[in-house]
């Protein structure tokens, strides 16, 4: 597609029918290394019980998949997460696009109706609503491309999430106490194996963002600082211990993988924060270049 005889109007139409797809195949499809992560739980796994709860797991991805139906009858309020080039050409429609996509995805996959208007306590009917879908921009210099990752943040993994600001004397022990009471707590309500967002920053909503960020990493991925990376294994080690196990029924796993976010901190505040992924973690991802093709990055091989 040549994108130079595109219109704004045109571009805005092809940007829709793009991510509406893409949101759509992504309520029905689990990443790949969502997929790959449970099938290598389920073979390591010793429980018999346990390996009926993943055995159902994948029967319901299979049928969704045969169904053309979403895997989860929670299909949360969608999110995007956008990393937008400088030089892309059509940074002036993308709100919109994005959510007539959501609209346009809410009819055709289709998605539950969850979008509820805060005070006036009454679902749209849209999945559209005061700021929703939730939009997160990152301006990329020098890129003539957007990359988007799509999350659908569901009622059940949302209930654990939390952040707060500790003094500074609770040091990374308290970080390590408050996740872990979150996820005994809670998690049993977010449908382990669970994906754990943990984000470490000067000030609450700071981590709390970075929590959420980080359930978008690729599982098997490590925070790029080698004490951050020790940091995720002894907590997922400790979960696993713990011995949530899949469905919170026990078991040798609890845990997809922990992922740490973080940002320098004020010398008095030490805040952290967590996010949750259930099993049926549906995070994308899609790069859509400049003329407007566009690859599918966390699904392999997939065309819209």
């Amino acid at each position: 597609m040549d994108s130079r005889f595109l219109t704004a109007s045109d571009a805005k139409a092809r940007l829709t029918d793009i991510v509406a797809s893409f949101t759509d195949y992504s309520s029905k499809h689990l990443p790949d290394d969502v997929v790959e992560r449970l099938r290598e739980m389920s073979e390591a796994e010793h429980s018999e019980f346990a390996r009926i709860i993943y055995d159902a797991m994948f029967e319901n991805m299979d049928m969704a998949n045969r169904l053309d139906r979403p895997v989860c009858q929670d299909t949360g309020l969608v999110q995007y997460f956008v990393r937008v080039g400088t030089a892309f050409p059509y940074m002036d429609v993308i709100e919109g696009a994005l959510q007539e996509a959501v609209l346009q995805a809410t009819q055709s996959a289709p998605l539950r109706q969850n979008a509820v208007e805060v005070f006036d306590e009454k679902n749209t009917g849209t999945n559209i609503g005061y700021r929703v879908p939730w939009i997160e921009w990152e301006i990329v210099p020098g890129r003539d491309d957007i990359e988007i990752y799509m999350y659908m943040a569901g009622g059940g993994c949302s209930l654990p999430g939390m952040a707060k600001v500790l003094m500074p004397l609770e040091g990374y022990e308290g970080i390590v106490r408050f996740v872990f009471d979150r996820v005994t707590t809670l998690g049993i309500n977010a449908c382990p194996p669970l994906l754990v967002g943990v984000g470490i920053a000067g000030s609450a909503e700071v981590a709390a963002k970075l929590s959420k960020k980080a359930l978008l990493r690729t599982i098997g991925s490590e925070n790029p600082n080698p004490r951050g990376a020790m940091l995720e294994k002894q907590i997922r080690d400790g979960l696993d211990a713990v011995g949530i196990g899949p469905g919170g029924l026990t078991g040798a796993e609890s845990v997809m993988a922990v992922h740490i976010e973080h940002a320098a901190r004020h010398p008095a505040t030490l805040a952290v924060g967590i996010s949750t992924g259930c099993w049926a973690h549906r995070r994308s991802r899609i790069r859509i270049h400049s003329n407007l093709e566009y690859e599918v990055l966390s699904h392999r091989g997939v065309a819209l």
